[in-house]
């Protein structure tokens, strides 16, 4: 009896300590399908790292005025499925992508659903989420 209750302890513990990961690896802890924005702009830098790629998109408003995006991106891994590597993401490219803001407000940063090129040539990441209502960012 008590090799069963301390197996079950054991098993009980183990499971426990994989809940950040699942944290971490949810779109819905830091992500709001509900404000999805569509920013074209020019990419400014690549952060071509695990667990997730970066891009940096310096995005033009109506007044001239600048703003630097941080977009979070699939895996590298996930990419090179995709059919995408490094070099297929030129920094000073043109790039629209259809984005999802963070949750507690962090300006400038969301994760992308899906880029297009300036070539047209789309690639959408992960699953199906609603297009934005509102193109224009905010």
């Amino acid at each position: 009896m008590k090799r069963n209750f301390f197996a079950i302890l054991l098993a009980s513990c183990a499971l426990l300590a994989t809940l950040p990961g699942w944290a971490h690896h949810s779109f819905q802890a830091e992500f709001d399908a509900s404000k999805a924005v569509t920013l074209k702009g020019t990419l400014s830098k690549i952060d071509w790292i695990n667990p997730h790629i970066y891009f940096y998109l310096d995005v033009k408003d109506d007044s001239g005025k600048v703003t630097n995006w941080t977009l979070e991106s699939i895996p590298t891994g996930f990419m090179h499925r995709a059919g995408l590597t490094r070099d297929d993401f030129v920094i000073g490219d043109t790039v629209t992508v259809l984005a999802y803001r963070a949750k507690d407000g962090t300006g400038a940063f969301a994760w992308v659903q899906e880029l297009t090129f300036a070539n047209g040539r789309k690639v959408a990441f992960g699953a199906n989420r609603p297009q934005p209502e509102d193109p224009a960012p905010k």
